[in-house]
């Protein structure tokens, strides 16, 4: 089947020679084309360009048994979000823990006392896993509506072996039955449980002894995960658990230098992270680290709004040439929202980021960050036709500039209109 989408405003994040990621000064350049078309066929680009070019372009399809015409009547078409770092699948919210922290209690009070994490841990093992799935669908179905079409979801509520199984077992079937492109993480030490107090060694061999095998056997993860932070998990720690995982062909993503240089962002780049999400704290020699390595630095500008925390040195960190991703940080306790336009909002606002270097920082290097970049996170032939259409708009800059309205009219993916 052919679905030509014509009268298209703007065709936003548009490449004739894909790349994987987008860094330093390149991150303020993105490729558009105004008054144009975009032609789909079997699920994937097949074609685009201006519309003066349209009517010779679709006779070589003039023999296809089916084709749909989509009139956009001046809107424009970006590609789909790709959001890569969340925690969507949970049991209940934590807005008590919002009061506390209004109160100014930090994040590290809350934790040291039973909340944080162990709260999420507590209602998580209360929950079915169909009561997990019901709940985590819904939150799929609203952040699709919001333009986003990829997404990593990571475990680590669940703590103890079956309950991180299950986790990821809910994981594997949102995968079955949403259209989003979905990404699983082992977050193999996300806390540690209050029993584990003072004997965190052995937390850490249970992860690594009981529960990886368990994951590995059932395929259930693609990447692996550690919480490398101040009053979490030590270098030493995660350095255990990566090689662990590696052995198993699971790639890292390291939660890191969200409360203090932690030693996260050297830890992942010595293991060839994917990425190093959170970044509140990177100074001088992180940046230099990760300039010689394959790992996307990843900022969650809603986890440091809503907790209000130190912002990352967004600017400083392109200045010196890296890329720079942003994601939602889904989760019920520091950032309960996965809109990924308000992160793109919030990367202009907070961060003084361009919103071309927003729009590349939410599409092809967070694509990257989840290892989906070969078929996702711009308008390339070939790639998987998932984008989304926006309400009449005058320039793409609106996107960003006009928070807290969707202003996503309608979505594709897979090739699909939903």
């Amino acid at each position: 089947m052919i679905q030509a989408f014509y009268n298209i405003k703007s065709l936003i994040q548009v490449e004739t020679h894909p790349v994987e990621r987008v860094c330093g000064a390149d991150m303020a350049k993105i490729n558009t084309i105004e008054e144009a078309f975009l032609i789909v066929k079997d699920k994937l680009i097949a074609g685009f360009g201006k519309m003066k070019d349209y009517q010779k372009t679709m006779q070589q399809y003039e023999n296809e048994e089916e084709i749909r015409e989509y009139d956009l009547m001046g809107r424009m078409v970006s590609p789909s979000y790709c959001d890569s770092h969340t925690h969507l699948v949970y049991a209940g919210s934590r807005e008590i823990e919002y009061i506390d922290k209004i109160r100014g209690l930090s994040y590290e009070e809350i934790a040291k006392r039973g909340g944080g994490i162990l709260n999420s841990a507590k209602r998580l093992h209360e929950a079915s896993e169909e009561e997990l799935v019901e709940a985590a669908w819904n939150r799929l179905e609203e952040i699709k509506w919001m333009g986003t079409g990829a997404v990593e979801i990571k475990s680590g509520y669940g703590l103890y072996p079956e309950q991180e199984l299950k986790m990821l077992r809910v994981i594997r079937k949102l995968q079955e039955i949403s259209p989003l492109t979905i990404r699983a993480t082992f977050l193999a030490a996300h806390a540690i449980p209050l029993e584990y107090r003072g004997r965190q060694a052995e937390y850490v061999d249970m992860m690594i002894n009981e529960t990886l095998p368990m994951v590995a056997a059932e395929e259930l993860a693609d990447y692996i995960d550690v919480f490398c932070d101040k009053g979490f998990f030590t270098v030493e720690d995660t350095e255990r658990l990566l090689m662990a995982g590696m052995k198993y062909g699971l790639r890292p993503k390291i939660h890191a230098n969200e409360l203090d240089f932690s030693g996260g962002v050297q830890a992942g780049v010595k293991y060839n992270a994917l990425s190093v999400d959170h970044l509140e704290y990177i100074g001088d020699d992180e940046i230099a680290c990760l300039l010689d390595s394959e790992t996307m630095p990843t900022i969650l500008p809603g986890a440091a709004f809503f907790l209000g925390m130190p912002l990352s040195p967004a600017r400083k960190m392109m200045d010196a040439g890296l890329p720079v991703a942003l994601s939602s940080d889904y989760n019920p306790g520091s950032s309960p929202s996965g809109n990924m336009q308000f992160v793109a909002s919030l990367g202009c606002i907070r961060y003084k980021m361009l919103p071309e270097e927003v729009i590349n920082a939410t599409t092809i290097n967070t694509a990257y960050a989840m290892g989906v970049q070969d078929e996702l996170g711009s308008i390339a032939k070939g790639k998987r036709a998932n984008f989304f259409i926006t309400e009449p708009i005058p320039t793409y800059q609106f996107m960003p500039y006009a928070y807290g309205h969707n202003k996503v009219e309608s979505v594709v993916l897979n090739g699909e209109v939903q």
